[in-house]
């Protein structure tokens, strides 16, 4: 595959980070954009490592001004973008009384509007030359509403809504131009040391956990198969939404009763961490692409395997079912 164009949002930690190099290993030219200063130079670092181009833009997802001129500044300096990755996102973790009105607007703006902002100044260039992909990372948290994160599965939810309805609009006008979105389980991200947390405890993902690179190796393979409209990734996401669609109220009472204690380890939170919400946490340091929980985390992604391979898994079943009938069949003569 010939160089590409990519941008990254939310590029210095996390899933984001772990995009970033994917696509350098590809030899794509990497746009990357962040709000922290030491994480963004860290992770374009990274890239120039893998012997592909970066550019770090800092760039406040939240800002549409920010936003608009970052898009200019890449097709300026690297040439016209080819995949858009929305990945930035920030979270109050917090029981929903204890959230204050400016901070749910907050994790709206970032993790709702960002993506919004950015589709909105990306696809028409995208649309005018007939071509390109917008990835956006998802959840599956942008299906099934947990306790403690209200506002970021509020945004997650939106997300969805705004995914749907952009994708119909684009298969409508015949476009070449691809949205698809990928549905993340619990990843064991930097987040966890960085959230703006009011829980007792040291905050977690919810198990099973991931590591970034799962999450990011389903990115690339999106970017790369777009007209799915979404992806899977982790049989945990696989099953929640199941549960979700089959018995929705059942999991709201499970949830109720597990959901607190699941998101929280044994230790103390310590109120004085850094907490990324209204600043970056990784202005003067870099956090990485993981975080606290390698030794409790997966690297590989069976799932993975049977979201990109819906055919085959497909066919099988077919072939299983009339084996079962020719198998009734042949009883049935005896």
């Amino acid at each position: 595959m010939s160089r590409r164009t990519v941008v990254v949002t939310g590029a210095s930690g996390g899933i984001g980070r772990a995009c970033a190099r994917a696509f350098a290993a590809r030899g794509d030219a990497v746009a990357l954009l962040a709000r922290g200063e030491d994480g963004l130079q860290a992770a374009a670092a990274d890239v120039r490592d893998a012997g592909a181009q970066a550019l770090p833009v800092q760039v406040d997802m939240a800002d549409q001004e920010q936003v608009f001129a970052a898009v200019d500044k890449i097709e300026a300096e690297l040439g016209p973008i080819d995949v858009w990755v929305n990945v930035a996102f920030t979270s109050v973790f917090a029981p929903f009384r204890d959230i204050k009105p400016a901070e749910f607007a907050r994790v709206t703006e970032v993790n709702y509007l960002g993506y919004v902002y950015a589709t909105m100044a990306v696809l028409p260039r995208m649309r005018e030359r007939d071509s390109g992909t917008v990835v956006h990372v998802g959840s599956a948290l942008a299906y099934r509403g947990i306790p403690l994160q209200s506002a970021y599965c509020g945004s997650k939810h939106a997300i969805q809504g705004f995914h749907e309805s952009l994708r119909c609009e684009l298969l409508h006008e015949g476009s070449n131009v691809n949205v698809t979105m990928v549905q993340m389980p619990a990843v064991n991200t930097p987040q966890f040391s960085w959230v703006l947390s009011r829980l007792p405890r040291h905050a977690q993902p919810v198990p099973p956990i991931y590591q970034p690179e799962v999450a990011a190796d389903a990115v690339v393979y999106a970017a790369d198969h777009p007209r799915r409209r979404e992806y899977w990734v982790g049989s945990s996401t696989v099953w929640t939404l199941v549960a979700n669609a089959i018995a929705p109220g059942l999991l709201d009472r499970y949830l109720a009763k597990s959901g607190y204690a699941a998101q929280q380890t044994d230790d103390a939170n310590n109120p004085h961490r850094p907490a990324n919400l209204w600043k970056p946490a990784d202005k003067a340091s870099d956090f990485g692409a993981h975080g606290e929980f390698d030794r409790r985390s997966h690297s590989r992604d069976p799932q993975l395997w049977a979201s990109r391979h819906h055919a085959v898994l497909a066919g099988a079943g077919a072939l299983m079912a009339v084996a079962a009938v020719a198998g009734v069949r042949k009883a049935l003569r005896r």
